[in-house]
């Protein structure tokens, strides 16, 4: 009997007593025969009540059903190598994946050269172990390290920068060097690699081979490929091995076809979790996109043979925050015309449903990419098939021609002779060919098409400063962009892969809206924390971008009756006529006072070319009273090689010429500007 129902008993029991009339108590004894049978039956029923309870037990320490089982991944990589019999690492720092992929090259260059590598991604492991590298005979740690931003670690290194800065461990005994990946039109030249290799050499652990750096304004792959022929010979000889002369091709997956497989298990574009894309879950970052509707798709200059374009996609109820001056990533696909070309020249079904599975068993990246998947869905959500492609791709497959003029050549272009890059240089690179391209002008060239999908880079998101305020736009993130599209020396029109994506979001009502694969970077690109404070903008072209944002964020600040500092643009394009960006919510915001000033170079619009830097010279004295006296604070967004440097210069004079410096001095002040977070640049190349 349940607790509640012995209370009613009672109860009721009682209830009946109390009905009793009061005479029958001095007629009849205390308690009648019906009064103790009902008393020992409930005191039995409260005995027994007692007695059956099952006592309390603990609640036992499980998992609730909802959370991810513990992760069996070694977070030791000195274990990991010692139960695999490895004595190199290379660790990678990699936003774009090309740090990645000169890791996994290196780390396969070791067999050549009786050693056995690893490639590691520091995110997943203990780095504080670094000092044990030591306890393993002929080690060698190697770093690939891209810088990001501002001098800033890859997002995936950012752990293994924060403990080089704080740790005062010691690394005698462990044998390292760096290979830096970077790009010379930034401020911060491959400052992440420097450091690391600085850092570490601090630490105590010996340079065995002097730091390269890459440069990708240059040509980075042509950088990798001297200090790495550079860097073996080198190894050899410190260790005291010899090459094997094995220069044959190594594979790191082997295919498995799938020809009777539950197609519910087979990904079709997902990044992470397999039906992400079906039954979508916050928080949404890179592994996890957010699908958005693409609400508007409109065409942003009235006249010209270019295309801009301003979208809009919708994040209501993502749960997605994000603040003005952060990018939005998003995914791209290929264009289905160049995949089932590819799936035509190499004569495959693409729609044999596939897996790539790695030979190292120990390998904590099972897969190139997301498997089971097709062939189609391979090349056309998952791997950068549009490219020019590297060296090693170009020497992998050499194997394939029949021809031996194409096999000699394709190996030559991957070889540091002169004679070879300057070929790599020409037939690659100038005249622009990507993989389908190649296999269209080397007809004897016919690799099996999963040898190419393993040596394809990944497909990678692209970064948009994103152009609204969340202030002003909570549910919607807008982005500027410009198609690219053009004609190779081969003839061949070539077009941007996100561009022409984005391009083709067509904006339905129907139930199959475009959908836009995103989440958001977070940025150090921040309006100055007090409102009060002046701020410079300038950004020419779709540089303009965040500041369409800003100028929202000041606007709405207005509205709530805060003192808004001076607001002050510069911004440009070629033609008033034809490519104005954004004219009439600029012109709308200046009219308003949202804007203070409103300065647009028009470049081609008369004989002399006149560019934002040459308004900024025209307009020197309020610029160094807004700086140098009202605390402004300073925005650059756009081209990196030429635009940003030419804008620094002009600021350079402006406090040369009215600050009564030199420009050793005038250096200096812009340079302690960066330092405040008063001059800040996103900028790209």
């Amino acid at each position: 009997m349940s607790g509640l129902a012995l209370c009613v008993t009672m109860a009721d029991v009682e209830a009946e007593s109390s009905t009793q009339p009061e005479a029958m108590e001095e007629e009849n004894p205390l308690f009648s025969n019906l009064d103790l049978f009902l008393f020992t039956l409930i005191a039995g029923l409260i005995i027994y009540w007692f007695m059956s309870r099952k006592k309390a037990e603990p609640i036992p320490e499980f998992k609730k059903l909802d959370q991810p089982a513990p992760s069996t991944q070694e977070t030791s990589f000195i274990e990991k190598m010692k139960k695999t019999g490895r004595n190199i690492v290379v660790f990678y720092g990699s936003q774009t994946g090309t740090g990645e992929e000169f890791a996994n090259r290196l780390s396969k260059d070791a067999q050549r050269y009786g050693m056995k590598g690893m490639a590691a991604d520091p995110e997943e492991y203990d780095m504080s172990e670094l000092s044990r590298l030591a306890e393993i005979g002929n080690s060698l740690a190697i770093f690939c390290m891209a810088t990001y931003g501002e001098g800033d670690p890859t997002d995936n290194a950012q752990d293994f920068y924060d403990w080089l800065q704080e740790t005062d461990g010691q690394l005698d005994g462990v044998n390292y060097t760096v290979f830096a990946l970077g790009n010379k039109t930034y401020e911060h030249y491959n400052a992440m690699g420097a450091y690391v290799d600085k850092r570490l050499e601090e630490l105590g652990a010996k340079r065995v081979f002097d730091l390269g750096m890459g440069d990708d304004d240059g040509n980075l792959e042509e950088d990798f490929v001297t200090w790495r022929e550079q860097f073996w010979p080198a190894m050899c000889e410190h260790f005291g091995v010899e090459a094997s002369g094995e220069d044959s091709s190594v594979r790191q997956y082997e295919l498995k076809e799938h020809n009777d497989i539950n197609m519910n298990k087979v990904y079709t574009g997902e990044l992470g979790r397999l039906k992400s894309f079906e039954t979508q879950k916050p928080p949404f970052d890179a592994k996890n996109p957010f699908l958005a509707p693409v609400t508007v798709n409109r065409k942003l200059n009235k006249a010209g043979d270019r295309h801009l374009m301003h979208l809009e996609v919708d994040i209501t109820g993502s749960k997605i925050r994000y603040e003005s001056g952060d990018h939005v990533a998003v995914y791209p696909t290929n264009d289905t015309v160049i995949v089932n070309r590819l799936g035509q020249i190499l004569g495959v079904d693409l729609d044999s449903v596939i897996s790539l599975n790695n030979l190292d068993e120990e390998s904590n990246k099972k897969h190139p990419f997301p498997c089971p998947t097709t062939y189609r869905t391979a090349l056309t959500h998952y791997l950068d098939i549009i490219h020019p492609p590297r060296t090693n791709v170009l020497y992998e497959l050499a194997q394939y021609a029949t021809d031996l003029k194409d096999q000699e050549n394709m190996r030559k272009m991957a070889s540091s002779a002169p004679e070879g890059k300057a070929l790599y240089q020409s037939f690659v690179l100038e005249d622009n060919r990507n993989i389908l391209a190649i296999l269209e002008d080397l007809p004897s060239l016919r690799p099996p098409i999963d040898h190419l999908c393993e040596l394809m880079p990944r497909l990678q998101a692209r970064y948009y400063s994103i152009a609204s305020s969340s202030k002003v736009h909570p549910n919607s993130i807008h982005i500027c962009a410009v198609l690219v599209e053009y004609t190779t020396k081969t003839g061949r029109l070539t077009k941007g892969v996100a561009t022409t994506w984005l391009k083709n979001k067509l904006v339905a009502d129907n139930a199959h809206k475009s959908t836009v694969p995103m989440y958001i970077r977070k940025s150090q690109f921040r309006l100055p924390f007090k409102a009060s404070n002046p701020v410079i903008m300038v950004g020419p072209g779709t540089g303009i971008a965040p500041f369409m944002g800003f100028i929202q964020e000041r606007g709405w600040l207005k509205e709530q009756g805060k003192e808004v500092g001076e607001t002050v643009l510069y911004c440009g394009c070629r033609h008033k006529e034809e490519d104005y960006l954004y004219q009439e919510e600029l012109e709308e915001a200046e009219k308003t006072g949202v804007i203070t000033k409103l300065n647009v170079a028009f470049s081609r619009d008369q004989e002399q070319k006149v560019y934002v830097q040459h308004l900024l010279r025209t307009n020197k004295v309020d610029l160094w009273r807004q700086i140098h006296t009202d605390n402004a604070h300073i925005y650059i967004c756009g081209d990196a090689r030429n635009m940003a440097r030419d804008v620094q210069t002009a600021f350079y004079e402006i406090a040369e010429e009215l600050g009564g410096m030199t420009r050793t001095q005038a250096t200096d002040y812009i340079k302690k500007l960066m330092t405040k977070g008063r001059y800040s640049q996103d900028v790209w190349s």
